[in-house]
């Protein structure tokens, strides 16, 4: 059997919507669907929350699952996910823990701020993973409407111009005719334990080396993941959780 480790990030810092990883959603803190959705995927054998919100912390605790104190460095607006991640695991390595994780341990990185997402689509994340040999996997979801091919430029002025190209929509009016595009919807984020600590060869520096060479990823239904980054999208999660709304 597969073991994997959950790490759930939960910042306590949000602009958008200020202590969105706490706030109610469906009439629980919005970090809780993440936990539960961790603790129905088998293939953990650990699951933690890394957290500077003392809140977060005493909900993973209470969850029966690790709570990890974030340090401030890694807990403002500039801080990168894999640093966060990164630093969750080597504290999990560490007494009072000691998680024994080889290279190709699958390490899934989990947003608190995401209430809603399929079922079953964090487990799918981890058998693609392993089954591939890849070095990450990410979920995605279709951009709908949203497509890179409408977008425009738009001036001062109100000239429009085609984003890329010399043709507006490249050409294309009907939603249909458009091929198909994805868009990472942050349901899911697994990765060997090699990936996250950057030393996979030949992974491109910067901001995304912790994804690795070989990647990739699966496609969950349009709109059937709400992360929650506005104040409408904890509405919308919450009718869709809700006993008798869309997912109840």
């Amino acid at each position: 059997m597969t073991e994997a480790i959950a790490i759930i990030l939960a910042r306590a810092g949000s602009k958008g919507v200020p202590g969105k990883n706490v706030r109610p959603v469906a009439g629980r803190p919005c970090i809780a669907w993440t936990i539960d959705a961790a603790k129905a995927a088998p293939e953990f054998t650990t699951i933690a929350v890394s957290s500077d919100d003392p809140r977060a912390l005493a909900l993973a605790a209470e969850a029966g699952v690790i709570p990890l104190h974030r340090p401030a460095a890694l807990a403002d607006d500039t801080a990168r996910v894999d640093d966060a991640a990164r630093e969750a695991l080597n504290q999990l390595e560490r007494p009072p823990h000691s998680r024994r994780i080889t290279p190709t341990t699958p390490i899934v990185i989990l947003y608190a701020n995401c209430p809603v997402r399929p079922a079953g689509c964090i487990s799918a994340a981890v058998r693609l993973l392993v089954e591939s040999g890849a070095d990450s996997v990410q979920s995605y979801q279709p951009v709908g409407k949203h497509h890179p091919w409408w977008t425009a430029r738009l001036s001062d002025g109100g000239q429009v111009s085609p984003w890329e190209g010399g043709v507006l929509n490249h050409g294309v009016f009907r939603r249909q005719d458009l091929p198909p595009a994805f868009i990472p919807d942050g349901a899911v984020l697994a990765m060997t334990a090699r990936a996250l600590r950057l030393e996979v060869p030949g992974a491109t520096p910067g901001p995304h080396q912790f994804f690795g060479v070989h990647r990739r990823g699966f496609a969950n239904p349009e709109g059937s993941v709400v992360d929650i980054d506005s104040p409408l999208d904890v509405v919308v999660a919450s009718a869709l959780l809700t006993p008798g709304g869309a997912c109840g």
